[in-house]
């Protein structure tokens, strides 16, 4: 009996998708030159935060940055914040207000959020998709709270769905009319796509596959997509993809 090879896995994983689409729908300056020059955000943002220079940056300050970014986009409030980041309230009074004073694009973004989300009584996706968020004229202060924070998550990781979606639909599409019987779309988890496909078709499943992904929302900040092959999840390396001959 002929022992088959099995095919390996392919794993399409959005890089920072999240802050990508908060730096497209906030306009913020700061946030899309660092994602056009291929820069850190999480070491920019400590660097502003603690007002040192990017090499000075330590894996402290880098973690701590991390989690505000992604805290204060989501509504995280000063006592979350310190909470979060394990000091103290005044402490984490000062990273909430330094970080709007350095990324005031996302602090107008938030705001008008919720403004809008007053008025209309939902907010939309980068694709038009709505979040109806009819607590937001509850009587109850901590109702309309929760419903505002909400409304300023919604739009970010609605879109974040919407995009990972989208991926899926395109990418069954180029194997229905490419790869039919050769490759199967297996899963996906958050904003990881995985496939299986036979070795010798890998690199030009792979490097059409990306192009697809990558291409779904176009805008002076490019989303970008880390390609990983391997036997299982588990032991997933990094693919770099051949650069064709001139």
């Amino acid at each position: 009996m002929i022992k088959q090879e099995q095919p390996p896995g392919v794993a399409f994983d959005y890089s920072q998708l999240e802050l990508r689409i908060a730096a497209i729908l906030s306009g913020d300056k700061k946030m899309i030159k660092a994602f056009q020059e291929g820069r850190d955000i999480h070491a920019i943002t400590a660097a502003e935060i603690f007002n040192v220079k990017e090499p000075e940056v330590t894996d402290d300050m880098r973690r701590k940055a991390k989690v505000i970014n992604f805290g204060i986009l989501y509504g995280m409030g000063v006592n979350a914040l310190s909470q979060a980041l394990e000091v103290p309230r005044d402490k984490a009074q000062e990273f909430w207000e330094e970080y709007f004073r350095d990324f005031d694009g996302v602090y107008r973004f938030l705001e008008e959020t919720k403004k809008k989300a007053h008025k209309q009584g939902y907010v939309e996706t980068l694709f038009g998709r709505r979040r109806y968020l009819p607590e937001i004229y509850s009587q109850a202060e901590y109702i309309r709270k929760e419903a505002e924070r909400m409304a300023t998550n919604a739009p970010i990781q609605g879109t974040e769905a919407d995009i990972v979606k989208i991926g899926m639909v395109l990418a069954q599409d180029f194997i229905d009319k490419n790869f039919e019987g050769k490759a199967f779309q297996l899963l996906q988890i958050h904003d990881e796509l995985l496939f299986e496909v036979k070795k010798s078709d890998a690199e030009f499943f792979i490097k059409e596959v990306k192009k697809i992904l990558e291409e779904i929302y176009r805008s002076e900040v490019v989303l970008k997509v880390d390609a990983k092959i391997g036997k299982n999840w588990g032991e997933m390396k990094k693919y770099a993809i051949l650069k064709e001959k001139v």
